[in-house]
């Protein structure tokens, strides 16, 4: 009996399952999007029942499509969007209200007192993160604060809080798993990154209670098996790790100084740094990469809001293009940006800015801009943020970005892949299988069930798709660029709330 592994990546806009194959080819997927809900501006949630229905949709349309029998999966491997924070109740496993999506910046107030109380450096030594709206630690404490009830329940262990794949293990176990891997459980703003614990001083500094945390585990091992009404079958479930954990392992950067860039609704730069976490001096993030087999990897990590999404605010909110695909063709309408930049600080800016009041800006408007302009900025200013990380990681690591393995969505975009090794002047790098998110996933349960044997096998799997090299003049390089880092400056502080 051929078998195979079942990968479910829950995105931020979309859920999907893919069924790969032992060679690491994709066999069939399906993928549902769900509704972004948009309560304040700045603010963004989800329903957790429509995470958990549109996962569990496409997970049994993947196997329809494959035409396979769940018998034939080894196991499934979880991937998911980071940082997003769901509580929801122990005993009916019901949320307890909408989960906080990782873009929001609802927790601003909370992460600038903090930061007025002088913790920050402190945060930084135990989680190598910085204190921002974007983790799930001010998240959880807001949503303590509003329902004075909910704490106490939290104390008591009947309200439990969980990030993605936490919540989506829970359902599929039945209720007999709380748990979340090193991976998610570093990006929490609760956990330390040395000792892989929950760590008190931090838990007490945002008044969470213990008793509502999951169990930290590794990135594979076989946690349990889903409920057999799920499927007709129980399957193991074996493997998770956050979003850009999971594509940095897809891309098998398992050697120091390997790096990879995902484009989906954000942009995410991850530089393995071995198992050794690097203090990063230029604003980047100190994060846990995965841990397999008792050894724990660390990843310099960059993290843009908006990237993908852009495109989709081409489509949704301004409405001038049908569906996601046709960009590349609106945007070839023209030659050149002509000036015109689009920063897209909807929700303020990541890394190396970390500035939670910025807001986005279209720059160098004339009266012969045309929609193919802005097309084109929108898609450019994935580039120009990628490089903002790959100029701050350089700096930390001292180590020079040599070429740049690329994955997601947008990395099917040819125009885009050029522009981006043009901006950066090295050659950029595109698998064959691009999904490499869910491809993670994927390879980190199958090695937990000895689908596969070792890490070199999944390096062997890796193919090349096509490799863009640098064709653009330096000194037009240069300057687009510093352009770009002045329409930054101006979008910064603009939604501040007055003093």
């Amino acid at each position: 009996m051929q078998r195979y592994v079942l990968a479910l990546d829950q995105g931020t806009t979309s859920s999907r399952a893919i069924v790969f194959g032992h060679d690491g080819s994709m066999v069939a997927s399906a993928q549902q999007e769900f509704e972004q809900l948009l309560p304040l501006p700045g603010h963004v949630e989800h329903d957790p029942e429509a995470i958990w229905s549109s996962q569990l949709a496409v997970a049994r349309q993947a196997l329809r499509n494959a035409q396979i029998a769940p018998r034939q999966v080894a196991a499934i491997g979880i991937a998911n969007q980071r940082e997003t924070t769901i509580l929801w109740e122990r005993d009916s496993g019901r949320p307890v209200g909408n989960a906080i999506v990782w873009q929001s910046r609802i927790t601003a107030p909370i992460c600038e007192q903090l930061r007025t109380q002088g913790v920050n450096d402190v945060v930084r030594a135990k989680t190598g993160l910085l204190i921002d709206p974007y983790f799930s630690g001010t998240k959880i404490k807001y949503l303590l604060d509003q329902n004075d009830g909910l704490r106490k329940r939290a104390r008591q262990g009947e309200v439990l809080f969980g990030t993605v794949e936490s919540f989506l293990i829970w359902r599929l176990t039945g209720g007999r798993r709380h748990i979340t891997d090193v991976s998610n459980a570093s990006r929490t703003l609760l956990f330390n990154i040395h000792t892989l614990q929950w760590d008190e001083e931090l838990l007490q500094m945002l008044d969470i209670p213990a008793a509502m945390l999951p169990e930290v585990v590794s990135s594979s091992e076989i946690y349990g098996e889903t409920e057999a009404e799920w499927f007709g079958h129980r399957i193991p479930i074996a493997g998770a790790a956050g979003d850009q954990q999971a594509a940095t392992f897809g891309q098998a950067c398992f050697t120091p100084g390997s790096a990879k860039n995902t484009y989906g609704t954000g942009c995410f730069l991850l530089l393995n740094t071995g198992d050794k976490p690097v203090v990063s001096h230029n604003n980047l993030l100190t994060t846990v990469g995965w841990q397999l087999r008792g050894e724990t990897t660390y990843c310099l990590e960059g993290a843009v809001f908006v990237a993908g999404a852009v495109v989709q605010w081409l489509r949704d909110g301004l409405k001038i293009i049908e569906k996601s695909e046709d960009v590349e063709a609106l945007a070839a309408e023209v030659p050149h940006n002509e000036g015109v930049y689009l920063v897209p600080a909807f929700v303020g800016l990541g890394a190396p800015h970390w500035d939670p009041y910025a807001r986005g800006a279209i720059f160098g408007l004339t009266r012969g801009t045309t929609r193919g302009h802005i097309a084109r900025a929108a898609l450019e200013s994935m580039a120009f943020q990628t490089r903002d990380l790959i100029e701050a990681m350089q700096r930390d690591s001292a180590v020079p970005v040599q070429e740049l393995k690329v994955d997601g969505g947008a990395s099917n975009n040819d125009a885009l892949m050029q522009f981006q090794a043009d901006i950066l002047d090295v050659p950029v790098l595109r698998p064959v299988v691009s999904e490499t998110t869910a491809l993670g996933a994927a390879y980190l349960a199958g090695l937990a069930v000895g689908y596969w044997t070792n890490t070199e096998e999944v390096t062997r799997n890796w193919v090349l798709d096509k490799q863009f090299r640098p064709v653009l003049e330096a000194a037009s390089r240069e300057s687009m660029y510093r352009q770009w880092q002045q329409a930054v400056e101006r979008t910064k502080g603009w939604h501040a709330p007055p003093p």
